[in-house]
């Protein structure tokens, strides 16, 4: 059984359902159902059209429940028209689909959660455990987005940066349980950028590949964090890095800069630099203007304010953080840092402490609580 096939064509054949006349839900659950179908059958008499076999399932299946349905009358006319099993023309329903999944009317949780289950294929269970809630929670949030996007009609084009958002928001997750969500969040991502020549879209795409070649450098096997500065580049993944480099060009090539591919190129010119040493920060800062010329991110500024200090000294960095907000996540940290490079390791031992209090997650309350311990040691010695 490959769990792969099944899963890419997933949003497919939801979006030809929805195409004929069924309602999100309807459609959801008839693909479900005939998912479980090709579990059971496949194995034994593989089809030679898999995505016909599915349509053709996934129909009769919501034909079936139309029928038992209390509005059965008003869906005579979908029943006696049935049209043959598969595509019946060259639209591209996984397009809309995620169009539709990442709907503004949503949250992004929510948006999160219906583009994991329609477009990615994933089962609540599976959903669930990656977001670390009972499946019952995710089951109720999933059924509240379906019910919201019910009856949206695919009649105007959808809006390409929610669906990026939407994508970034599920790489950001990363990986827990069963289910490595930046490895899905590329997936999708790359099939995205197979049915839609957007220039943000592949800029989306390479700075994931950048981001996820680093990925084997930032935990020791402790678990603990290894800053970047201090990551083995032996173990970044060359081959992720080279190809995110040819998109990111490609798409720069187009003379249409966008949010993602100026933060793309931040992530491409860490990954060119043979040692933390030899990092163009001056090029960095540059491109950290013009990510900010595009959007007002304070999450960009901060990261900025470090950039000055490594380009321009700590001080300067230091005057630039002093201009930000510093209820501001991680500015604390960055402010350590920073104090830190500029010999005050008094200030700095504190504010490693104070950073640590507030973390969000164990590995970064356990990674500025060992910086501050470090300090504090030097302090006392």
């Amino acid at each position: 059984m490959d769990e792969t096939l099944l899963r890419s064509l997933t949003p497919t054949v939801i979006g030809i359902l929805v195409r004929r006349g069924a309602d999100f839900t309807a459609a959801e659950d008839a693909v479900q159902e005939a998912l479980i179908e090709a579990v059971r059958v496949w194995p034994q008499q593989p089809p030679r059209d898999a995505k016909g076999w599915l349509v053709a399932v996934a129909w009769r299946k919501f034909l079936d429940a139309a029928r038992a349905d209390s509005s059965r009358r008003q869906r005579e006319e979908l029943v006696d028209a049935e049209p043959a099993p598969g595509p019946s023309d060259g639209v591209d329903d996984t397009l809309q689909l995620y169009f539709l999944c990442a709907h503004p009317s949503l949250t992004p949780a929510s948006a999160v959660a219906l583009t994991l289950r329609a477009v990615g294929g994933l089962t609540t269970k599976q959903i669930a455990q990656a977001y670390l809630v009972p499946e019952a929670t995710m089951a109720q949030r999933i059924s509240r987005a379906k019910r919201t996007v019910a009856q949206v009609r695919f009649d105007q084009p959808g809006d390409v940066a929610t669906v990026l958002r939407v994508l970034y928001l599920v790489f950001n997750e990363g990986y827990s349980g069963d289910i490595d969500l930046a490895a899905e969040a590329i997936r999708l991502t790359r099939e995205l950028a197979a049915r839609i020549k957007h220039e943000e879209v592949a800029g989306l795409l390479a700075l994931m590949l950048l981001h996820h070649a680093r990925r084997p450098a930032r935990t020791r096997p402790d678990g603990s964090l290894v800053p970047l500065a201090e990551q083995d580049r032996g173990l970044w993944d060359t081959r992720l890095i080279a190809e995110g480099v040819d998109i990111l060009q490609a798409a720069l090539a187009r003379d249409r800069l966008g949010e993602f591919q100026a933060q793309a190129a931040i992530a491409a010119l860490h990954a060119d630099a043979r040692t933390a040493e030899e990092t163009d920060w001056v090029q960095i800062v540059e491109w950290y203007d013009e990510l900010l010329r595009r959007t007002d991110n304070p999450v960009a500024r901060l990261n900025r304010a470090v950039a000055v200090g490594e380009a321009d000294g700590p001080r300067a960095g230091l005057a630039a953080l002093a201009e930000l907000d510093p209820g501001l996540p991680r500015h604390t940290a960055a402010a350590a840092y920073l104090h830190e490079r500029a010999g005050d390791t008094s200030t700095a031992a504190r504010l490693y402490s104070e950073a640590a209090r507030v973390a969000t997650t164990l590995p970064e309350r356990d990674h500025l609580t060992r910086q501050a311990a470090r300090l504090n040691a030097r302090l006392r010695g």
